[in-house]
């Protein structure tokens, strides 16, 4: 199917916006402005006051968490997780798994993201999500060990070699949970099966002060000086969270050339505190943006963190011009999808790109006058503006309907399940 955007606004490349036609052949973008030859639309969008972003990447999230969302706020980060998370997740089934997945995907889509790097409980139910909802996902079984923890890198592994090359949209990685759930001996396993089957890995780091005494007490050193030990921190490592960081600890990221994934709501909704975000920026390493699971933010919305993203900072550093709306703009699109090796495959509106898409409506009245687009994406949008959603060439969200996804299912399935385990009474 080919699709033409007439005349409609984009957000470029240098994160300007410039009036054009995109046009879009099969599942990639192939030209701006001048038709290709031959080109014929099966689709035609007509682009007046509307604006064509790339799809956001929400590179840390928990999709399968959206079930938990309000079923454990305003609690130490020890207690929402150990307390009420982690039994809760021990009563789930895989069933559970994928409809809460589904409910994740629905989310992100009404809010224009297309992609995400998800860290799932449950094998198999996780990627027939991402493959059914036809989103861009990349995937990774959370690992911890040693308990139990054999019978995990068997099951991710096994997924991965069933799964890997059959779905252009999808990606595996490993993903070792954390410091403090994994041993130095599990964490080099795991590390050295990443060499073997040539994945990256993505960890939570140094996310809260727990991690940070716990690791400390026991090895004698900050956690990303342990996962440097272990072998974790390389090139195509993402590190979520990345709060309580030393400028050693910063150095050593951008010399390892590890992404940062940085979620501001859920670290503060948690009383975790916020990432150095400045510091990390001037250090040279790439930044990208994630939501973290429903469990702890409540949303799976990247406008909400964009815009804490882009006033945190400057509140905090008594400083207007730190973490500006661009630099919040790049981390949510290109520092996205370089964190999920797909740079030079999506994150920006270009020729050559895979068309994941999103169509925003300018005519809202908290984004007029148009003096500034990419500013009022930052300070002033919430993802109520998404009309449609593209991703591979292929509208999942068109003119506010979803097309891959049965919602109305979803939400009965999940509700139902809600009731089973208590969370809905």
């Amino acid at each position: 199917m080919n699709t033409l955007f007439r005349g409609i606004r984009v957000l470029m490349p240098d994160f300007t916006v410039a009036e054009t036609d995109v046009y879009v052949a099969g599942d990639a973008i192939a030209a701006l402005g001048q038709a290709p030859e031959g080109f014929t639309a099966d689709t035609v969008v007509e682009g007046k006051n509307r604006l064509l972003l790339p799809g956001f990447v929400n590179a840390h999230t928990h999709v399968y968490m959206s079930m938990f969302r309000g079923c454990a706020d305003d609690l130490p980060f020890a207690d929402w997780l150990m307390g009420h998370i982690d039994p809760l997740e021990a009563r789930m089934t895989r069933e559970d798994c994928y409809w809460a997945s589904q409910l994740g995907y629905l989310e992100m889509l009404s809010t224009g993201t297309t992609c995400s790097l998800d860290m799932y409980v449950f094998t198999e139910s996780a990627v027939r999500a991402a493959q059914e909802s036809g989103v861009r996902a990349a995937l990774c079984r959370g690992l911890t060990g040693p308990e139990d923890g054999e019978r995990r890198i068997r099951e991710a592994t096994e997924e991965i070699r069933a799964w890997r090359g059959k779905e252009d949209r999808l990606r595996f990685f490993l993903g070792p949970h954390a410091p403090y759930t994994c041993s130095e001996a599990y964490l080099r396993q795991v590390a050295e099966l990443s060499e073997e089957l040539g994945l990256s890995m993505n960890i939570h780091i140094s996310e809260s002060l727990f991690e940070q005494e716990t690791i400390r007490s026991r090895y004698g050193c900050t956690p990303s000086e342990y996962l440097d030990r272990a072998g974790i921190l390389k090139p195509g490592t993402v590190a979520a969270h990345c709060v309580y960081l030393s400028d050693t600890d910063i150095a050593l990221l951008a010399q390892r050339q590890v992404s940062v994934v940085t979620n501001p709501v859920s670290n503060m909704k948690l009383g975790n505190g916020v990432a150095p975000i400045p510091k990390l920026l001037q250090a040279g390493v790439n930044l990208a943006l994630g939501t973290d699971g429903a469990a702890s933010n409540n949303a799976l919305n990247l406008f909400r963190d964009l815009s804490l993203l882009t006033l945190l900072h400057k509140g905090l550093g008594g400083d207007p011009t730190l973490v500006t709306a661009r630099e919040g703009l790049r981390m949510a699109t290109v520092g996205g999808a370089k964190a999920l090796g797909l740079e030079g495959t999506v994150g920006i509106i270009a020729p050559g790109y895979q068309a994941d898409l999103t169509v925003l409506d300018l005519d809202k009245p908290w984004l007029r006058p148009w003096c500034d687009i990419p500013s009022s994406l930052a300070y002033a949008a919430n993802g109520s503006e998404v009309e449609s959603v593209m991703v591979a060439g292929r509208f999942l969200m068109k003119d506010g309907e979803f097309l891959t996804i049965d919602r109305e299912r979803v939400l009965f399935e999940v509700d139902r399940t809600c009731r089973r385990l208590g969370i809905l009474k």
